[in-house]
């Protein structure tokens, strides 16, 4: 097994490996591609078996919390499983390409973490996030807040947070109630590395999301996730030429660079990379274990960036 570095998110006191899960890939049709239960089997376990020690799941993620029970529940005690409320439970999933309304309500909280409990065959999650980035005046007026604090109680949920974005994400760090924040960052769309740091001095730890996807498309991104944001994707490949980040590559990949770039950020504590190829797990792997990039090189890729401006 790998010998990963591993850093406290936070005031959790979790030791999480710099390189974590996102389960994602693994929600199934009719949002994703298919999916069996031996090929999900396969992938968790390489993922555990690779020594990555945190998984990201949502109830929104089709059938990605039924594969990790029944594939790696005995492994339970390998991996912190973190996912996410809010997510409507018991209506019908939303069509490819559109995005799930979420319910902030506490009959929904409490029974979207009671089915993740069921689905992923275990008794406690480590951290269940807010999905969405809801108004802190919705958290507050819901009573959703009080709800997973009862969960707490009852030893179904340790640690709360948030699948946060600008605007709302400075108030929900300002509320100082969440252990852990998710956070959208990138080299080509930095625009919540500020947010990144002001959590992490805030004492709560930073889970970055989308630090190679949101760079450039995965090689083995489902085409139909990504359906609709060829646009998006133009834009960061054209950012990444205007910066000239090739000169900077030293016989790199440019996903490897990315990735590499995301876990020098000096505040974050974990990054969640999503894949459906055990192939691919292991080149993530390879390049995470050569750690951040090195100053130098840093220094210079994000002078170039900021010099051109990222994919806006």
């Amino acid at each position: 097994m790998p010998d990963f570095p591993t850093v406290q998110l936070g005031r959790t006191e979790l030791d999480v490996t710099m390189l974590s899960y996102g389960a994602m890939e693994l929600r199934g049709e009719p949002r994703g591609r298919p999916v069996t239960s031996e090929q999900a089997a396969t992938m968790l376990n390489a993922v555990l078996d690779a020594g990555i020690n945190l998984i990201d799941t949502s109830p929104d993620y089709g059938m990605s919390e039924e594969f990790i029970g029944a594939s790696i529940a005995h492994r339970r005690d390998e991996f912190f499983l973190a996912s996410k409320c809010g997510c409507p439970i018991g209506a019908p999933p939303p069509a490819p390409g559109e995005r799930p309304t979420h319910i902030f309500t506490p009959e929904n909280v409490r029974a979207g973490v009671e089915q993740s409990l069921r689905r992923m065959r275990t008794d406690h999650l480590d951290l269940v996030q807010f999905h969405d980035s809801p108004l802190q005046a919705v958290l507050e007026e819901s009573g959703t807040l009080e709800t997973l604090r009862e969960l707490q109680q009852e030893g179904k949920v340790r640690f709360l947070g948030m699948f946060g974005t600008l605007p709302h994400l400075t108030d929900h760090i300002a509320m100082g109630v969440f252990d852990a924040f998710q956070i959208p960052y990138s080299a080509l769309e930095p625009e919540h590395a500020a947010s990144i740091t002001a959590a992490a001095d805030a004492g709560a730890g930073t889970i970055v999301r989308g630090g190679v996807a949101r760079g450039a498309p995965a090689p083995d991104q489902d085409p139909r996730v990504m359906e609709g944001r060829e646009e998006v994707n133009d834009k960061r490949r054209a950012a990444w030429e205007r910066a000239a980040l090739d000169d900077l590559l030293d016989g790199e990949s440019r996903m490897d660079f990315l990735l590499r770039y995301t876990l020098t950020h000096p505040q974050m504590h974990t990054t969640i990379v999503g894949t459906f190829n055990p192939a691919h797990l292991a080149a993530n792997v390879e390049a995470a274990q050569r750690g951040p990039l090195p100053p130098d090189v840093y220094a210079e890729a994000t002078r170039q960036l900021e010099e051109v401006g990222s994919a806006d």
